[in-house]
């Protein structure tokens, strides 16, 4: 068993996750290097203190450079708001150290590419933060589609939706200001991620993007509230994506139903236990949707509980990603998803954004 050291740039909801995610990894996958808590970065002094308290860090500090020029700091998670990012990154590889970034990468896909540019060159370890994607039931469903079980993908559906600004009389913030914190900026990427992940490369694309609520609280709203995403795919599959930060009713709604020549899948991540997969096998009498529910013969299941049904949760979808960034740096290997697979991510949201600004298809360059 070997220790890393490990520094932290975010305090916030994501700091949380990912701190608490660094002190269970090694009891939760007996990891071969485990985490020690060398530093958090905060916005202030007194708040890093706090936090750094709170999530049992040796030491803190209100200046992420300090931090990234710590000798004792191997490896570094930058939870930080996005427009940060670049910079952190540059300087982290520049000083030999891991990045666990999340999403999106960078501000733009120029950061993004500068960002991927530095990694590559550093031949340090660099992962981007999608952490639905690593839940059992998507790792089972990709697991399936990729031992072609049905068959050819025809047909992608998917959506990120939320209502955490569906009510139009909230207060205008730092959520609704600028393009980045926006919902294609925000909350697309997931998706987006997840559809690359699940039907492969997107060759084209067409995107209306809209805001519904111009103002809030009288104050001018500058980014977009939902999209809506035809795509093609490298194998010739068709895809819709809609997105919304303003679906009434919508707490976790990352979604997708997939359609192929010998089958079909679905899944809600507001039931992220459950899998349900169809068959186009046997009497047509007896055919129907399967739910299948997570248990221990499953993806990354058994770590946490013993029992099928009884589920995993959030906080464990990061520890399942600290796992992966731990264990790359182990082995020495990239481990997807890499800051490529970030960029391309963002690759895919600006596509969308001059498709909209255009009003026609785009078709995706290689980056």
């Amino acid at each position: 068993m070997t220790q890393i050291g490990v520094g932290i740039v975010g305090g916030g909801y994501m700091g949380k996750a990912h701190s608490v995610a660094m002190a269970g990894v090694g009891a939760v996958f007996d990891t071969a290097l485990r985490p020690s808590l060398e530093m958090i970065c905060a916005t202030t002094d007194e708040g890093a203190a706090n936090k750094a308290r709170q999530f049992g860090f040796k030491r803190s500090t209100s200046d992420w450079r300090v931090l990234v020029d710590d000798p004792a700091v191997q490896a570094i998670v930058i939870a930080s708001p996005q427009h940060t990012h670049h910079d952190i990154a540059l300087a982290a590889f520049s000083s030999g150290k891991h990045v666990l970034c999340e999403k999106p990468l960078g501000l733009s896909l120029d950061q993004s590419r500068s960002m991927v540019d530095a990694a590559e060159k550093s031949g340090c370890i660099h992962m981007v933060g999608f952490n639905y994607i690593r839940t059992p039931a998507t790792q089972l469903a990709r697991q399936i589609i990729s031992r072609g079980e049905i068959g050819d993908i025809t047909f992608l559906r998917a959506e990120h939706t939320e209502d955490f600004l569906a009510d139009a009389t909230l207060p205008g913030g730092w959520r609704t200001q600028g393009r980045a914190n926006g919902n294609m900026g925000d909350l697309a990427p997931h998706i987006i991620n997840a559809a690359l992940a699940l039907a492969g490369t997107i060759t084209s694309l067409v995107a209306d993007i809209a805001t519904i609520h111009k103002s809030r609280g009288g104050v001018e709203v500058s980014n977009d509230d939902q999209s809506a995403i035809m795509c093609r795919f490298a194998n010739g599959a068709m895809g819709q994506l809609f997105i919304s930060r303003i679906a009434t009713g919508r707490k976790m709604g990352y979604a997708y139903e997939m359609y192929g020549t010998k089958g079909s899948i679905r899944f809600d991540q507001e039931d992220q236990n459950a899998l349900w997969l169809y068959s186009a096998e046997g009497p047509p009498a007896r055919r129907g949707f399967t739910k299948i529910l997570t248990g221990p013969l499953h993806p990354d299941y058994e770590a946490f509980c013993l029992g099928a049904g009884h589920g995993t949760g959030y906080q464990d979808q990061i520890i399942i990603e600290a796992r992966d960034f731990l264990q790359a740096i182990h082995e020495g290997k990239p481990k997807w998803p890499t800051f490529r697979d970030g960029m391309l991510v963002n690759q895919i949201i600006e596509a969308g954004w001059q498709s909209h600004e255009r009003r026609c298809w785009i078709d995706i360059t290689d980056s």
